[in-house]
């Protein structure tokens, strides 16, 4: 590993910034980054084996701002070289930063300053805009509009367990709470949901600013596209082996709100986990009465299973979610106490 540029003075911010085949977009990227302004900021930027001519417009960079500081390593993949960035950082707070990606103006300060407004915030993220804007589907329109409906901690803490409701890329994270839950590590689901899974469990809360701080590239060879570790499947084991961590009362059993799809890859996965599942809750009159995963499918307003066990409520969509919060709430449950929503 060779590291260059020289040090300067203690930032507040180091941005992490790993960087692998991205000679298309990486020089706009970084002037995104350097044109940041009200905060005192270094770049790390981690060249993983490139072979493009990236590490060219690094070494040009770091030549011309002693702010950028390139770390060459091997080819080993994202978690490696977040690792080796943050290793290499000397500030408190961390900002994510991708090389295809545009960080928009005031984004640093902005976040910098809601931290020291929230102490007990581990991670600020913001809200995106995803582009192109003319190769989006209406899948990614829809995720946007989700990513960007979370407005406060509370709306992302909520849904947690329904999606990484963070977009990783406009994060800034306090270097301690980072360290103290052991960093960014590959256990063959999403990085970014585990680590944030992880600061919730030892306390830390998650927050946003409510405002657009981060031009999101949505391209068919982005890595959480292709790589397995981003597939549904893994996905739905991220989640499956934190709830019982952070909502310890599931271990003694769950109800699944939910017959559909969603609801039995969900509790199917709790199964293979050990946590036992007590019964489905549906509201259509074809599976009332059916077993599914050797247990029973009560209706919806059988009171009895949720009054005992955690429940897990499984739907897909924003709207069959909402309503069967709704009706949860209805009958006394408190959600992230008596249960979660998961998507």
């Amino acid at each position: 590993m060779t590291l260059v540029g020289p040090p300067r003075p203690t930032p507040d911010v180091s941005v992490l910034l790993p960087v692998r085949n991205a000679v298309d977009t990486l020089d706009e990227a970084l002037r995104s980054v350097l044109a940041q302004a009200d905060v005192r900021f270094e770049v790390i930027a981690v060249d993983d084996g490139s072979s493009d001519g990236s590490s060219d417009i690094l070494a040009d960079r770091a030549r011309e701002d002693p702010r950028v500081r390139v770390v060459s390593t091997a080819p080993r993949g994202l978690v490696p070289a977040l690792e080796t960035a943050r290793a290499a950082a000397r500030a408190p707070l961390l900002a994510r930063m991708d090389a295809d990606d545009l960080m928009r103006p005031g984004r640093l300060a902005t976040q910098r300053a809601t931290l020291a407004e929230h102490p007990d915030w581990a991670v600020c993220g913001g809200h995106v805009r995803i582009i192109p804007r003319e190769r989006l589907t209406s899948g990614r329109l829809r995720y946007e509009s989700w990513l960007n409906s979370l407005a406060d901690a509370d709306a992302v803490e909520r849904d947690l367990f329904v999606e990484c409701p963070l977009a990783h890329p406009t994060w800034m994270l306090r270097a301690d709470a980072v360290g103290q839950v052991g960093g960014y590590r590959d256990a063959g689901w999403p990085e970014d949901h585990d680590l944030l899974l992880r600061l919730r469990a030892a306390g830390w809360r998650l927050g946003t600013v409510p405002e657009v701080v981060h031009d999101w590239r949505d391209r068919p060879e982005r890595l959480s596209r292709t790589h397995p570790s981003y597939a549904l499947a893994a996905f739905v084991r991220c989640r499956v082996h934190h709830l019982p961590r952070l909502h310890p009362r599931a271990r003694q059993g769950v109800v699944v709100c939910g017959a559909g799809p969603v609801g039995k890859t969900f509790a199917r996965a709790l199964a293979e986990v050990g946590v036992p599942l007590q019964a489905f809750l549906d509201v259509d009159p074809r599976k009332i009465g059916q077993q599914i995963h050797g247990v029973p499918v009560l209706a919806h307003d059988d009171v009895d299973p949720i009054r005992d066990f955690f429940t897990v409520a499984a739907v897909a969509g924003v709207r069959a979610r909402e309503e069967i919060r709704s009706m949860l709430r209805k009958r006394g449950l408190v959600e992230g106490v008596d249960f979660v929503a998961v998507g």
